[in-house]
């Protein structure tokens, strides 16, 4: 049997937003000498409602946990191809890499257009408020 090695073991954090909310995608500080894992192996830890006697006689809740395993897209998009990517991405509820790649566009675009509009709007009011005060 061959152990894998562990390189480091990452800390996955949420950060809080302005608001003091917590964001919903979370965080790795990956250190300058390391690389961001491939996986990430996690437990999914769930509460049954049903109870046994613990050590001591005491009701313990029993848990069920079920082991996950997340994978680096990045590392899977250098691994596969691009078809077999593709069905990953698919089966993950993700649409192609291209045609993502287009609606990501699209998306781009629009957000390019309206910093545009409200840029000539921030610009003008900037140019009236400036001709205000000099009259």
């Amino acid at each position: 049997m061959v152990k894998a090695k562990k390189d480091w073991i990452p800390d996955i954090v949420y950060e809080e937003n302005e608001s003091g909310e917590t964001e919903t995608i979370p965080l790795i500080d990956v250190p300058k000498e390391k690389k961001m894992p491939k996986s990430i192996p996690i437990w999914e830890s769930r509460r049954t409602g049903k109870f046994e006697p613990g050590s001591q006689g005491q009701e313990v809740e029993i848990v069920e946990r079920d082991l996950h395993l997340y994978i680096d897209m990045h590392f899977m998009k250098e691994k596969l191809s691009p078809e077999d990517l593709d069905k990953v991405r698919v089966a993950l509820g993700m649409k192609p890499l291209e045609e993502a790649k287009v609606a990501g566009a699209v998306i781009t675009n629009k957000i390019k257009q309206n910093v545009e509009v409200l840029q000539k709007t921030f610009d003008s009011a900037k140019q009236e408020a400036l001709t205000k005060k000099n009259n």
